[in-house]
Parts: C-alpha cells; sequence; structure tokens
C-alpha cells in the first residue's frame, strides 16, 4: 500500500527562502500538498482552515517568532511535528527542547529534507486510525488574545457569512472560516448539516423534538431547528448513533 501523502506548512518572512523550500518539498514524493506563510500570525490563520501534518518553520521572524510559534503548537491537542529551519545554529538546543523532529540549516541540502520527511514520518503522522479522527485544536481570538479551544467541546456551529461562531460550554468563538468548510472537514468527526446556517455534533444532541411535523433538537440546552430536507438524514444518523439518555 502506498504511503500517505503529507500536507505541510512551510512558515518563512524571506520570500527568496520561502519559495526555494516550497518548491524542493514539492518534489518530494512523499510530499501532497505545500501550503505557505510569512508570518507566524499567517500561520495560525491558515491553521484555523487547513490542518497540516507538519511544520517547517524559520526561527527568526519579526513578530511572532518560530520559537514562540512552536510553543504555540505545543500547546494543541495533537501538535504537528516541526522541523526548523534557519541559518543559525545557535537555536538548536531550544529547537529540540521543543521536541523539533528536526533542525535544517540555510540553504537547505537536498538528502538533509529527505531525512527530515523520513523523521516526520517516523513522529507517526501517518498512523492515525481512519476511523478515530484525532482532535482538533481551534486557535480563537479574544480581546486581542489567542485562545485554543478543542473541536470535541464544540456543540454546534452557526454561520455568519465568511465566519463560522463556535458554540461551547465556555461561550461562543468567531472564526474566519466558511460553514461549509468546516461540514466538509469535520464530517468523519461526526458534525452534520441540520440547518442551511447550522451544524452539529451528533455527541452532543441530547433530545430530538417532532412537533406539528417540524423538527428541532437540543444541544447543550439550546433547541435548534432541523430544516425538513436535513430531518431524515438526521433521524437515521441519531438512531445508528444512539445512546442511553438521548430522547428521539
Amino acid at each position: 500500500m502506498a504511503a500517505t501523502r503529507l500536507k505541510v506548512l512551510v512558515v518563512d518572512d524571506e520570500p527568496p527562502a520561502l519559495e526555494e523550500l516550497v518548491y524542493q518539498l514539492r518534489q518530494h514524493e512523499r510530499i501532497g500538498q505545500v501550503l505557505a506563510a510569512t508570518s507566524g500570525a499567517e500561520a495560525l490563520r491558515i491553521m484555523e482552515r487547513e490542518v497540516p501534518d507538519a511544520i517547517f518553520l524559520d526561527i527568526r521572524m519579526p513578530g511572532l517568532t518560530g520559537l514562540d510559534l512552536a510553543r504555540v503548537l505545543a500547546r494543541f491537542r495533537n501538535p504537528p511535528p516541526v522541523v526548523f529551519v534557519t541559518a543559525y545554529e545557535d537555536h538548536a538546543v531550544d529547537a529540540f527542547e521543543l521536541n523539533a523532529v528536526d533542525y535544517l540549516l540555510k540553504p537547505v541540502r537536498p538528502d538533509r529534507l529527505v531525512e527530515a520527511v523520513r523523521r516526520i514520518g517516523e513522529a507517526g503522522v501517518s498512523a492515525r486510525p481512519n476511523d478515530e479522527p484525532a482532535d482538533e485544536t481551534i486557535p480563537v481570538e479574544l480581546g486581542g488574545v489567542t485562545r485554543f479551544i478543542n473541536r470535541s467541546d464544540v456543540r454546534f456551529v452557526e454561520s455568519h457569512g465568511d465566519y463560522a461562531r463556535l458554540h461551547t460550554v465556555a461561550g461562543s468563538h468567531l472564526v474566519r472560516v466558511p460553514l461549509t468548510t468546516l461540514e466538509e472537514r469535520w464530517r468523519d468527526a461526526g458534525f452534520v448539516r441540520i440547518h442551511r446556517r447550522l451544524l452539529v455534533s451528533i455527541r452532543h444532541v441530547t433530545e430530538m423534538h417532532i412537533d406539528a411535523g417540524r423538527c428541532s433538537v437540543v444541544v447543550g440546552g439550546s433547541r435548534l431547528q432541523v430544516s425538513r430536507r436535513h430531518t431524515r438524514e438526521l433521524r437515521d444518523l441519531l438512531v445508528r448513533h444512539s445512546r442511553p439518555g438521548v430522547e428521539l
């Protein structure tokens, strides 16, 4: 069976270095998609809508440095493997204290890049079981502070144009990701569309009601209307996933 091809994110504030590494990675047979960011802040924004299998990260960048970003990623429930790419050797100790899988010096030699990709594979990127998607950590902005919530804590999602509002037990958070993107990305994690503006987590549905032909569900204390076109599919899903305590 062919090995899973990886989606990687490259972060570097110097365009020539960024373009060169992106080019090299795209030539590698184990790499399927290469995303690029010119700052740590842009990398976090990309990760709101994409989940890379690994990150190639420059260290010396203005604002959020590579080491700062790696510390942020370390707080994720399932942090992606990090490969530091830098022109300086003096941060190697810091890099490995942050559990980096490799430390490449610029200009990156092809043989060292091959070795770094091999180490990413050894870190278990392709070993996640398909029927048990790893939880996802989502960065959200709140009063100028970046906080992190887990996908498993999201009860339902509400559309706001090109944004989506994630509702959890602790409150709600607006993220710059369309509902259609989350619907596709989180389908295997048990999220289902119940309305053109609503996506719910099946695990958080506690009740389903049919009143005068209209369907609604209770999710975390909130009663949500289900559109007619989604009612039958939702009921079938709830029956298949039914557990003690859920009222149908």
